[in-house]
């Protein structure tokens, strides 16, 4: 299960669930009016109200149905998209969304036909339409289909010892000291035959020195692989990622959150590979933060 994959619209349905879970341990009536020449007549029965653990049909119907439409909600954004997983037909996602709904329409009638609702009614009726209202709205709205955890920035690896600014001795890159040793670069040479004394073989070994390379301030042609460098880079929100084949359908899910390598780039898509060797086309591209 990917956390990070969470969206804000996912973090009001979490909340939403939890205050429906702790209204169903609260009154779900309010007691009747004891004042005035009715009191003698509460002082002999009792009122106490019940909670919705009393109640079989208010606790199945309401609040376990929101909160397990919550924690299907969840659960089905957690995890991985290659294939959905369904309940009737129905995406999990879309089965949690319609058991939130039904616990709002039936939370809303219940209130109603109380004469007198108690604090665990009213509460769980606000904690529903709220759910209700996080599920359907968060694939709608873009500000709830934020990520609710921000991606870490991808940490550098660390430089292979002669790799710094002070190689070690011996290391590619490393400096040398004046007057090296017989044998060094920039050191005394023995002449090759046919070579006069004191005359350095060319650096490229070629003949009369010429070199093979492009000139001095030569720069790759336009659209070379060499103007692409890979980088790190997350998705705003849930993208799908292509087969390199061409095939339509999807074969994984880019979700927010998570850094992916960006290792080629074709036109306006990039070559994005997974946290599993994956390789895939992404062809939306806009918005993304590169790392």
């Amino acid at each position: 299960m990917n956390i990070r994959s969470l969206t804000r619209g996912d973090g009001v349905v979490i909340g939403a669930a939890v205050l429906l879970f702790i209204a169903s341990f609260l009154a779900l009536t309010g007691g009747p009016d004891c004042s005035g020449a009715l009191a003698k007549y509460c002082e002999a029965q009792d009122y106490s109200s019940i909670n919705a653990w009393e109640s079989l049909n208010v606790l199945m119907s309401v609040y376990l149905a929101g909160v397990i439409g919550a924690a299907v909600i969840i659960v089905s954004r957690a995890l991985p998209q290659q294939q959905p997983r369904k309940v009737a037909g129905l995406d999990l996602a879309q089965f949690g969304v319609a058991l939130s709904v039904f616990a709002a329409w039936t939370a809303l009638w219940t209130i109603i036909s109380l004469p007198s609702a108690g604090a665990g009614m009213i509460l769980g009726l606000i904690a529903a339409l709220i759910l209700a209202g996080g599920a359907v709205a968060t694939p709608l709205v873009p500000a709830l289909k934020v990520a609710l955890v921000g991606a870490p920035k991808p940490q550098a690896a660390a430089a292979p010892y002669g790799a710094g600014p002070n190689p070690g001795y011996g290391y590619p890159g490393a400096q040398q000291q004046a007057g090296h040793g017989y044998g060094y670069p920039g050191g005394q040479q023995q002449p090759q035959p046919g070579q006069p004394y004191g005359q350095q073989p060319p650096a490229d070994g070629t003949a009369g020195g010429q070199t093979g390379a492009a000139p001095a301030g030569a720069t790759p042609a336009a659209g070379s692989p060499a103007d692409f460098a890979p980088f790190w880079f997350a998705v705003p929100v849930a993208r799908p990622l292509y087969g390199e084949d061409g095939s339509p359908a999807p074969i994984a899910e880019l979700a927010p959150g998570t850094w992916y390598l960006a290792v080629e780039q074709r036109g306006q898509a990039l070559i994005a590979q997974t946290q599993d060797g994956r390789r895939g086309v992404l062809q939306d591209t806009t918005g993304i933060q590169r790392g």
